[in-house]
């Protein structure tokens, strides 16, 4: 099951980063949890987490942004959480 959030900026041209990292999110409350705190961040656009997968990938679209942020938001959460190299 995956769960995730879209937000819609004005129209601008921005660099949207693509993010991905592996997690320990494995079901809706954690989930939920991380939610509150990736929507409450203005710079994130979309995100969503692949609870089935083995990874528990989770992916963010975000403009100035970079990877420290979202794994910083993550464990301060309490959950691991690692970049995936492409």
């Amino acid at each position: 099951m995956k769960i995730g959030s879209l937000a819609v900026l004005p129209q601008k041209n921005y660099a949207i980063n693509l993010l991905i990292f592996k997690t320990n999110i494995v079901n809706k409350k954690q989930a939920m949890k991380v939610a509150k705190l990736l929507d409450a961040e203005n710079n994130i656009l979309r995100w969503n987490i692949d609870r089935q997968d083995v990874d528990r990938v989770l992916r963010v679209e975000a403009v100035n942004i970079g990877t420290r942020e979202i794994i910083s938001i993550i464990q301060d959460a309490g959950y691991f959480c690692e970049e995936l190299a492409g």
